[in-house]
């Protein structure tokens, strides 16, 4: 609906993965997987109310659909975030705080290391980032700054990052939620998809 939907798109299809737009509720039923991308929370929380997106979305990701949330995206799959104007998706145990490490101009870079993901840390891209916090029982932390705050979890067939790996030439988590995708597509348990 709003956000950096083309860049996710270029590298779901550099990953082998076919990718469109996804803006009715056709377009979602036709998906096995979705990219909440980053953009404006509140914007986007607007739209999926104003397309009649928000219930039927609900309802898929509660009978499985893999999700991915980046920054403002990671916002909206949060069960609880304090000062949104609007009611998130509220599907993943977690509280997000918006906007957590400042303005526009405290925007920051910084390489993790994410479990799941081979090969080195992985440069992460963070603007006007929310921190992910009270995390449930059921979530993995997947990355945490140097300081402990968390930037990446997954619960289930749902993740979650802080940063925006859209922005960066690297492809491996955008990979590692094909996987995902694909595992569920087969029927595969969480914890046998990331083994």
């Amino acid at each position: 609906m709003q956000g950096d939907f083309a860049e996710h798109i270029r590298h779901l299809e550099a990953v082998g993965a076919q990718a469109s737009e996804v803006r009715t509720v056709a377009q979602l039923d036709a998906c096995d997987g979705l990219i909440i991308p980053g953009g404006e929370s509140t914007t986007i929380a607007r739209l999926l109310l104003a397309f009649n997106l928000m219930d039927p979305l609900r309802e898929r990701i509660r009978s499985g659909l893999p999700v991915w949330g980046t920054c403002a995206g990671a916002i909206m799959l949060a069960r609880d975030v304090p000062a949104l104007d609007r009611p998130p998706i509220g599907v993943m145990d977690i509280t997000v705080d918006r906007n957590a490490f400042g303005r526009q101009i405290d925007s920051f870079e910084a390489d993790l290391t994410v479990r799941g993901i081979d090969d080195g840390p992985l440069h992460a891209v963070f603007i006007r980032a929310p921190v992910i916090r009270n995390l449930g029982p059921s979530v993995e932390v997947l990355a945490q700054l140097e300081d402990g705050r968390v930037v990446a979890c997954r619960e289930g067939a749902l993740l979650a990052t802080s940063f925006h790996p859209e922005l960066t030439t690297d492809s491996r988590f955008h990979r590692l939620f094909v996987e995902l995708v694909r595992a569920r597509a087969r029927g595969v348990g969480e914890r046998e998809a990331t083994a």
